[in-house]
């Protein structure tokens, strides 16, 4: 069996300042997507739209407030509602831990929605491009829950050649890498679907040649929702929620509505006048 490396969690210390590896992967994920997103506009159907970099730096910060608010208070609401509101005031303790990625989702939907009022542009021309390039900020962040030792996976049997033993969860138990395996899944093989659809002429226009807004969008939800599915049986559940109704996660629970939503968007995208 492999042993998790239990990284230092602090990559530099500058007196009373400590820079935090979980820190440095959200940066690179907004690097990775300003990044992205600017290759992602040369894209005639964006140029057409006369979309900028400026643009693309405005859309970033709207999004990095939407994804730390909702993120928050994504995981006050779904996961420890009744802990929060015992303790209000930890709401705020964001140095503790504790963010969820449905409600980061949420956050950032309605981040990407006072954008689109603001610059005048449609809600889905906006979410379509920022689906193709959120992804390898999604891997970043598991790659950060692995260097942090947390989240780990389920027991493994300790045959599996990659099978890793969690000192952090207080066990010797062989476990699943299960942050790796959503790195791949949900950040990886997700961006790679996507930038390859998010490309072809179906992605954007209909058999007509009319453009079409949210099939992008729609794909993500649907894939994510899929991956983030299949990860969650490899994945510890919470100690505090464990497995709720037909023996599924939260995150499954909240992963149901995200892929039937994000199929009805696909769907409509393409019949709408």
């Amino acid at each position: 069996m492999l042993i998790h490396p239990q990284f230092d969690p602090v990559a530099l210390a500058l007196g009373p300042v400590q820079i935090h590896w979980y820190g440095l992967t959200y940066l690179a994920a907004f690097g990775l997507f300003y990044g992205l997103a600017t290759r992602r506009i040369l894209q005639p159907v964006y140029t057409a739209r006369g979309w900028t970099p400026r643009e693309v730096e405005d859309l970033l910060f709207y999004g990095i407030v939407g994804v730390i608010l909702g993120g928050r208070l994504g995981y006050v609401l779904f996961y420890k509602l009744a802990h929060y509101l015992a303790n209000p005031m930890e709401v705020f303790a964001v140095w503790k831990g504790g963010m969820a990625f449905h409600g980061g989702l949420l956050g950032v939907i309605a981040a990407m929605a006072v954008f689109a009022w603001v610059r005048k542009r449609g809600f889905f021309e906006v979410t379509d491009l920022v689906a193709t390039c959120v992804p390898t900020g999604l891997a970043c962040g598991r790659l950060g829950n692995f260097i942090n030792g947390e989240l780990w996976g389920r027991a493994a049997d300790a045959s599996l050649p990659w099978a890793m033993v969690f000192p952090q969860s207080g066990s010797e138990l062989a476990r699943h890498p299960s942050q790796i395996y959503q790195f791949l899944l949900e950040g990886l093989l997700l961006f790679v679907l996507l930038w390859l659809y998010g490309r072809s002429h179906g992605a954007h226009h209909r058999a007509d040649g009319t453009v079409v807004w949210g099939r992008v969008s729609g794909l993500f939800l649907v894939g994510y929702g899929l991956f983030r599915f299949i990860a969650e049986y490899f994945r510890e559940p919470d100690s505090f929620l464990g497995l709720l109704a037909l023996n599924l996660s939260m995150g499954q629970w909240l992963c149901v509505p995200m892929m039937v939503a994000g199929a009805l968007i696909w769907a409509w995208a393409g019949r709408r006048a």
